[in-house]
């Protein structure tokens, strides 16, 4: 069991009553746990030190997690079903290890109102397979033009507001939002792209891009906004989250807030973490991503960030696309990849297997930080008291990530074929058990 939340790192029984972690302790000498309702048993001493219990779940061999938990999901319901829904991309977070995800707002209608945010979440609550906790509008309608109703929204059950997709550009809109987000004590993930640098590219702008003949987003479009909301954060004292980091100069403005003192955070995707713009070669579009994947010299930047701590969380940014949308050209093809059922494999595969991130730093990346973050009361650990929200990790576990047996409705991502080392063997979302690797 890892749970660096606790400090945890041991060989110990895990007791669930009904959506709580009731006991954690050493396993019980001679009989272990007394199993009720089950045929063909042998009795056992009658022992009351030793907990009766239903059902006995193995995990020899495995690691016991506290339940994985991603920051940014597009889930595309309301409006775009085709893509992608809220019981396929839970299905597909399940599948992952993922118990819990935050679901961001461009939607469509997008959720900038307290009515879709209620709609996300009784449908969440119908066929959900894991818990959805929903991300709030910055602005109506993302226009980034008039402030949305941010306590309506925080009231109706949001953990955090984005305008996720595009970029609040106004800057006093984005210092009055600050303000009132600390009134209501949620951070803002705001998606840092100064659209005026960055207008009509498709890949990073560099020597590949050249070569391609394809437009370009520099790098500074990302680190000029990255560098005007430490900033206005830093004025206001808001919480700020800066979405899918992927230049250097992002992760040397985050490094030195944080040095300050700042309530800063960032997180980054196992793609940008693990392919540069090199990838793009093939005219693939599901190499097509904002932002971009970026030059070596950046993959290796956010890789020391992530290793360092200055990367505090690793989210998928899960964007489903219809197989048809991504079959255009690559400059008219939509951004972005799914990443749900693939996220605990890579970051295994290429961190863990390799020796760059113990099993500790990654439960902490992906499920303790995010949980701090979004103050997600009694989620990203195993101690007593907190909800039985777990994840079990087969790490040595080698598999093939095929198009089939994919989960989500979309299947853009340039990771089909790949083998990996490492996934989910059960993942178990209060309480009950939601999926289960054959």
């Amino acid at each position: 069991m890892i749970d660096p939340a606790s400090g945890i790192d041991d060989t110990l029984d895990v007791l669930v009553e009904d959506a709580q972690i009731l006991h954690v302790d050493k396993p019980a000498q001679g009989s272990g746990f007394r199993v009720q309702g089950r045929k063909n048993k042998k009795p056992v001493e009658d022992d009351p030190a030793v907990p009766k219990v239903d059902r006995v779940i193995d995990a020899t061999g495995k690691i016991v997690v506290p339940g994985l938990i991603d920051m940014h999901v597009h889930l595309r319901e309301p409006g775009r079903e085709d893509e992608e829904t809220i019981a396929s991309g839970t299905a597909a977070a399940a599948r992952g290890g993922f118990t819990s995800i935050c679901c961001m707002p461009n939607t469509e209608p997008v959720n900038d109102t307290a009515s879709v945010t209620e709609y996300i979440l009784e449908q969440a609550q119908k066929v959900g397979r894991v818990h959805v906790f929903p991300i709030g509008c910055i602005s109506k309608g993302q226009q980034g033009q008039e402030l949305a109703e941010m306590g309506e929204l925080v009231a109706a059950g949001c953990v955090g507001l984005s305008d996720d997709g595009k970029p609040v550009m106004n800057a006093d809109l984005m210092r009055r939002a600050m303000e009132y987000a600390t009134m209501f004590d949620v951070p803002l993930l705001p998606h840092c792209e100064d659209l005026h640098l960055s207008a009509g590219g498709v890949m990073h702008e560099g020597r590949v891009s050249t070569e391609l003949g394809l437009k370009g987003i520099p790098s500074v479009a990302e680190a000029a906004m990255v560098g005007r909301d430490i900033l206005l954060s830093e004025y206001t004292g808001a919480r700020l989250h800066i979405c899918h980091v992927s230049t250097a100069e992002s992760i040397r403005l985050i490094r030195e807030a944080k040095g300050r003192g700042m309530r800063v955070s960032g997180e980054a995707t196992p793609h940008h973490l693990i392919l540069p713009d090199e990838a793009v070669r093939g005219f693939h579009t599901n190499t097509k991503m904002n932002p971009p994947l970026r030059a070596v010299e950046d993959v290796a930047a956010l890789r020391e960030a992530l290793i360092d701590g200055t990367i505090e969380v690793i989210a998928t940014d899960h964007a489903p696309h219809a197989r048809a949308e991504k079959e255009m050209e690559f400059d008219y093809a939509p951004f972005g990849i799914v990443g749900l059922e693939t996220a605990l494999g890579l970051i295994l595969s290429e961190f863990y297997h390799t020796g760059l991130l113990t099993l500790a730093m990654i439960v902490e990346r992906m499920a303790a930080a995010p949980a701090r973050i979004l103050k997600l009361k009694h989620k990203g650990t195993l101690a007593p008291g907190a909800d039985a929200d777990i994840t079990i990790v087969d790490p040595d576990h080698e598999w093939v990530a095929e198009e089939q047996a994919l989960q989500s409705k979309s299947k853009n991502t340039p990771f089909i074929g790949w083998k990996l080392k490492g996934r989910a063997a059960m993942t178990i979302v209060a309480g009950q058990v939601v999926w289960e690797a054959t």
